[in-house]
């Protein structure tokens, strides 16, 4: 383990968040700075000596700035080993002196991303000199010091200070992983974007984006460890969402209100309020309204009992009827597009209640990646972005849908295809009355939904069944009769399904025995 004299440091940054602060403490220190471009301008500007690297080159920048610091005296400078008589030799023959510090942080491709830049933009946001030079330094961490990242500067001069204007090995070492994996992020947002750009869903080398949003109490358990990672994906959610108030979230309530706030963005706020409530990334109560305090109240009479200590997501702005009907049980968070003032300052009252604001609605028909951890690799999928009223729905009874089944019928399938598999959702009246989700069996969660729904009227005080006269979904065909004889029984007069099973016509027979109507959609919604 060597200590490392910092005497000499090159600075290259785009983002300039404390650079002349950084330069002049630098500089106090007795480290001869050199820059390019606009840092350097920033740092003369300031009254602080600094060398361009042009003059280090003996080349001027060129290609509209393309062309700076691709030159063994940079490239040299980072990359001699001290101490090796070959590696200092040809530095002397060459006139290459060492640079001890890099201080790089690279060009705004993922800003300009988030500004769906035009492509040329795009491709003028790459850096190549920046993520060289990183690379560089960071393979010589033996030698070199390399900050990406601004939060750093701090620590740097902390380490200069208590090892008399050296860095330490293991200091280095830590700097040296981040540059990695900064540079390696910053590759994987160009090739996703360029993936992107010419139509390739699958690239034969991962590429992955992502940084560290937060590091969690722990994961989905108290033994393991848990983080969130913020991608280039700008979808509003949990993960761009800002918190109001309430506790930190634990890796649970991300992982629920995502699947929340994934559902109720299924229902367009322009038609409609909607209201989601989850417990363990099911659904346990689903409703529409005509506002979101009748949404919710409705959708909390569909379970309860599930609804306590859930989180809860609606589509519309939250108000303050609404917000005062939230907090009447215990809930974990709430997910909304907005809240009015007044909704804040209810929901205040409950210290421990997290709110959070998105700003808006994902569009469910927007792609992407959903990715999923094996032993081994990584299992990737596109979203389910199939909205099913874009679908050619099939009429495949001797008797159609009414109306108001026909809007049930799109209202379950809705929701059925945000509860785990195998799921099974009736409902009525625009609202969840019995769902099903995570069997083994189809049929086996279309009697739990029953026996569920028919436990919640007798607890409500209710004598007739909530499925008498409800519709049915299901995420995927039924195998056999018996799931939907299963959902007949207990009062459905409509189903939906994808069909495509070999016992299909065996089905719908049924279904025309009964009298009942069917549709078929033709996709499946499988979620596991």
């Amino acid at each position: 383990m060597t200590d490392r004299p910092i005497r000499r440091a090159l600075l290259s940054v785009s983002d300039k968040t404390g650079l002349v602060d950084f330069a002049r403490a630098l500089s106090e220190r007795g480290v001869a700075l050199i820059s390019t471009g606009g840092t350097a301008k920033a740092l003369k500007d300031a009254g602080l000596a600094v060398s361009d690297v042009s003059d280090v080159t003996g080349f001027p920048e060129m290609m509209d700035g393309r062309v700076k610091t691709l030159h063994p005296s940079v490239h040299g400078g980072l990359l001699m080993i001290r101490g090796n008589e070959e590696h200092e030799k040809s530095a002397a023959d060459h006139g290459i002196a060492p640079i001890d510090l890099l201080v790089v942080n690279l060009y705004p491709f993922e800003e300009t991303l988030k500004k769906n830049a035009p492509h040329d933009d795009m491709i003028e946001n790459i850096d190549v000199g920046g993520p060289a030079m990183i690379r560089g330094a960071a393979k010589n961490h033996a030698d070199v010091t390399v900050v990406v990242d601004t939060k750093d500067y701090a620590a740097v001069l902390g380490a200069m200070d208590a090892n008399g204007g050296a860095t330490t090995q293991k200091f280095r070492e830590a700097l040296a992983a981040k540059a990695f994996a900064r540079a390696s992020a910053y590759d994987a947002a160009i090739a996703s974007y360029l993936s992107r750009h010419i139509g390739e869903s699958a690239m034969s080398f991962g590429a992955m984006s992502a940084s560290l949003g937060q590091t969690l109490r722990y994961g989905e358990n108290p033994h393991q460890t848990g983080s969130l990672w913020l991608t280039q994906d700008q979808r509003p959610g949990v993960a761009t969402a800002r918190q109001v108030q309430g506790k930190e979230l634990s890796y649970n309530n991300i992982n629920d209100t995502d699947a929340a706030f994934e559902l109720v963005a299924e229902f367009d706020p322009a038609n409609t309020a909607a209201c989601a409530i989850i417990k363990h990334a099911n659904p346990c109560g689903v409703a529409e309204a005509g506002d979101v305090a009748e949404a919710y109240r409705r959708a909390l009479a569909a379970d309860p009992v599930s609804a306590f200590g859930g989180i809860v997501a609606v589509n519309r702005t939250l108000d303050a009827e609404a917000a005062a009907e939230m907090v009447k049980i215990f809930t974990e968070v709430i997910i909304a597009p907005d809240a009015s003032d007044e909704a804040i300052q209810i929901i205040g009252a409950k210290k421990n209640l997290r709110l959070l604001l998105t700003g808006g609605l994902p569009d469910t028909r927007a792609g992407g990646l959903i990715v999923k951890s094996v032993a081994g690799g990584l299992l990737m999928q596109s979203r389910d972005n199939v909205v099913v009223d874009d679908l050619e729905l099939k009429v495949v009874t001797k008797r159609t849908p009414t109306s108001a089944e026909l809007a049930d019928l799109l209202f379950a399938m809705r929701v059925v295809k945000h509860v785990k598999s195998n799921a099974i959702v009736y409902a009525k009246g625009g609202a969840t009355v019995g769902i099903g989700a995570g069997q083994m069996s189809r049929v086996d969660s279309a009697r739990i939904a029953v026996t569920k729904a028919e436990e919640i009227a007798r607890e409500a005080g209710r004598t007739d069944s909530p499925t008498k006269g409800s519709v049915v979904a299901s995420d995927a065909f039924f195998p056999f009769a018996d799931g939907l004889l299963t959902a007949i029984q207990a009062g459905a007069t409509a189903a939906i399904q994808p069909g495509g099973s070999v016992r299909d016509n065996e089905v719908v027979n049924v279904a025309d025995e009964h009298g009942i109507a069917m549709i078929l959609m033709g996709v499946r919604h499988f979620r596991h």
